[in-house]
């Protein structure tokens, strides 16, 4: 894939159904905190990962279609059930390059495992897509790959409460198939679930290696940029904006616990304005 030329100062949008995707922004402005963003939060929608595949696709293409307006150089779709359902139509759609969380993940468990057994978890959307088994049996069809969806990971992830009793007891119910099934190897499969992965790593054990994709994707567009000679090079200019479909208060609030920063530039847009955006 390679990105029009001299578009270096242009921003990366990046979307997601609400917060969850600020783990991928993190890791974006740790590895090129150069570059601008523009983050879309859909939490007016929120969640995408118990809608049916036409309802997020539907709702992925809006929201691409909003930040591509913006002038933006690349768009990321930071929301592992948006990638899982959307990312080829998006990509069918629109001339701006998309990357979804999904192969960045599934490439990183295949060169991590060592017994070949590799898990996943993530939303119900998610697992039932089938898009991790997939893609990390598209880099290793030798691979063998057991699914978990993990629903109340997000709520508590949400809630604050990432190292609680309740958080811990709920973990190890929905992980015990998990390590019952001997994987070396964890795919973190919902941009919310890093942040448990204290409570997850306590369940599964040091010798199960977690794969963080907001990590592995940040990577990924660093090499992409690169590769396109358009990264940019010093930060004059540079700047992080936000909008939301809802609740910016709340957004800010807990939006500071995923990026450990605050959230500065953010603004409230009505739902209407991304469904005429594009027309679906």
């Amino acid at each position: 894939m390679k990105l029009e030329k001299n578009t270096a100062d242009k921003p990366i949008g990046i979307f997601d159904s609400g917060v969850g995707g600020l783990t991928v922004l993190k890791a974006i402005h740790a590895l090129l905190p150069n570059e601008s963003t523009i983050y879309l939060g859909d939490t007016a929608r929120v969640p995408y990962g118990i809608r049916s595949p036409e309802t997020v696709t539907k709702y992925s293409l809006e929201n691409s279609s909003f930040l591509i307006e913006k002038g933006i150089k690349l768009l990321i779709i930071a929301c592992n059930t948006a990638s899982a359902i959307s990312l080829e139509v998006i990509k069918q759609t629109f001339d701006v390059p998309a990357l979804g969380v999904i192969d960045s993940g599934a490439r990183a468990a295949v060169s991590a495992t060592r017994n070949g057994r590799i898990g996943v978890i993530g939303t119900e959307t998610t697992i039932k897509s089938g898009a991790y088994r997939r893609a990390i049996q598209s880099f290793d069809d030798s691979a063998v790959v057991f699914e978990r969806p993990c629903p109340l990971f997000v709520p508590l992830v949400e809630e604050g409460w990432l190292d609680i009793d309740v958080t811990q007891l709920v973990a190890a119910r929905y992980l015990a198939g998990l390590k019952q099934s001997m994987i070396d190897t964890l795919v973190l499969g919902c941009t919310h679930y890093p942040l448990l992965k204290n409570v997850i790593r306590a369940v599964m054990g040091d010798g199960v290696t977690l794969i963080d994709s907001a990590i592995e994707k940040s990577l990924n567009i660093r090499q992409l940029l690169s590769d396109s000679d358009i990264l940019k090079k010093d930060s004059i200019g540079t700047f992080r904006k936000y909008y939301v479909t809802d609740s910016p208060e709340r957004f800010q609030k807990i939006g500071k616990r995923f990026l450990e920063d605050p959230i500065e530039d953010i603004t409230k847009i009505e739902v209407t304005s991304l469904e005429t955006a594009v027309a679906v």
